[in-house]
């Protein structure tokens, strides 16, 4: 059976840097920080009292009140990045086969706002007896952004939500990606969506200790690569991106932003929390998707890499990186994008593969900010270039994105310039 080819045609973002993927993408390459104080609760009472929350979100600027009280923060997150990505792609929705349209959605956590909310006012109110609002487990469940992208415009093709933490809209897309290239959709609308920053998301993390806590700097808490990196710092948003086939894009006219040209996934089977210290399931899952898309390594010229600044974590990918790319890896180009927009869990993947495809478009890579000389951890070779503090100018042809989720799920795609 011959594979269909599989391009990028459009892509929308609401991150802690913009409520677009063109805000977002213009603020990565100046380096800007998108953590500061929490705002959407109290926080004073906890380790960490910052993170990189969305701003200047109105729910009320893209649904009327009803529509908007029946869906969680993350929901509202994911069908605003959605409608911009199909905005970008210039499907003609009104013509397009709707049956050949999927979605494809992720979020490692869900409505968990929502949940904290709902739980509450049960033990508040409990002697009136159990009332739940009627929209709790929809506006809870992980899966129903898919839901709602799917019946706001009509989409009938396959239709679902993936679930691995860290790595679930990596996990996503690379679904997305087979099922257009073995013919079973003509155009999959795939990404992540999380809102997690709550008393609950952040205690969590909090009790495991991977969170940064460095409150007095939250600008320069993420800190990938530094000697001095403590943990990463949360945030929250939506990606989305536009993946279709080929000889349906190119019969409709698109704009093509780049080829998805493979995917990979591995498991660490090591630990519930920690990649592993070697980075084994890091080495298989770039081995595997460099062999899905046919690629060599030395085809490669960017790396997004997870990057999380937690002290294990970069280690690991640093020695991954090196056993993947041999003596290439001194030619690539490395960016830690969560220095700036912080850990997005379910959504990091796709904001991620959003701005591994930006490499692509417009020849830069994006910096990897807040490192000093004098912050170099010895185990960290820095002849590799992990594109410190400032953006860099280089044509890149290929780029991939690695994301690693709690409990060893690995996943990484990637990108190629479009040659007809």
């Amino acid at each position: 059976m011959e594979l269909k080819r599989v391009v990028v045609t459009g892509v929308g973002a609401v991150t802690p840097l913009g409520l677009t993927a063109t805000e977002t993408w213009q603020n990565v390459l100046k380096g800007v920080s998108g953590a500061a104080p929490i705002t959407h609760f109290d926080a004073s009472a906890f380790k960490t009292k910052f993170a990189c929350e969305v701003k200047g979100f109105d729910p009320l600027q893209y649904f009327d009140r009803k529509e908007a009280r029946k869906m969680d923060v993350y929901a509202q997150y994911a069908l605003v990045a959605a409608k911009e990505a199909l905005n970008h792609s210039g499907l003609d929705l009104e013509t397009v086969d709707k049956d050949e349209v999927g979605v494809i959605f992720a979020a490692g956590i869900g409505g968990i706002s929502t949940f904290e909310q709902e739980v509450a006012n049960y033990y508040l109110n409990k002697e009136q007896g159990p009332r739940f609002n009627p929209f709790f487990i929809p506006k809870m469940i992980s899966d129903i952004a898919a839901g709602l992208i799917s019946i706001q415009y009509g989409f009938r093709g396959p239709n679902y939500s993936t679930a691995s933490a860290c790595a679930s809209s990596n996990h996503g897309m690379i679904n997305a990606f087979n099922h257009i290239r073995l013919g079973e959709a003509k155009v999959i609308i795939a990404g992540g969506g999380e809102a997690a920053i709550t008393e609950s998301g952040l205690g969590g993390f909090n009790a495991l200790t991977a969170l940064s806590t460095r409150n007095d700097d939250p600008q320069g808490a993420s800190r990938p690569f530094s000697k001095s990196r403590d943990g990463f710092v949360m945030g929250e948003g939506a990606g989305c991106i536009v993946l279709e086939e080929y000889e349906h894009a190119v019969a409709r006219g698109a704009n093509i932003l780049c080829e998805m040209v493979g995917g990979g996934t591995s498991a660490d089977a090591y630990h519930l929390t920690a990649t592993h210290p070697e980075g084994l399931g890091a080495v298989l899952v770039m081995q595997r998707a460099l062999r899905d898309a046919k690629l060599k390594p030395e085809d490669v010229d960017h790396v997004n890499v997870h990057g999380t600044s937690t002290p294990v974590g970069d280690i690991g990918e640093v020695k991954a990186i090196q056993k993947v790319f041999g003596e290439h890896a001194y030619k690539l180009n490395i960016s830690a994008t969560k220095s700036m927009i912080g850990h997005l869990l379910g959504a990091a993947g796709a904001v991620e593969g959003i701005i591994a495809i930006n490499s692509i478009v417009h020849n830069i890579v994006p910096p990897t900010i807040n490192f000093h000389e004098g912050d170099e951890d010895p185990e960290i070779d820095y002849n590799l270039n992990f594109t410190f503090n400032k953006a860099q100018e280089r044509t890149v042809n290929v780029a991939i994105s690695n994301t690693f989720g709690f409990g060893g799920h690995n996943a990484c795609v990637v990108f190629k310039r479009f040659e007809a």
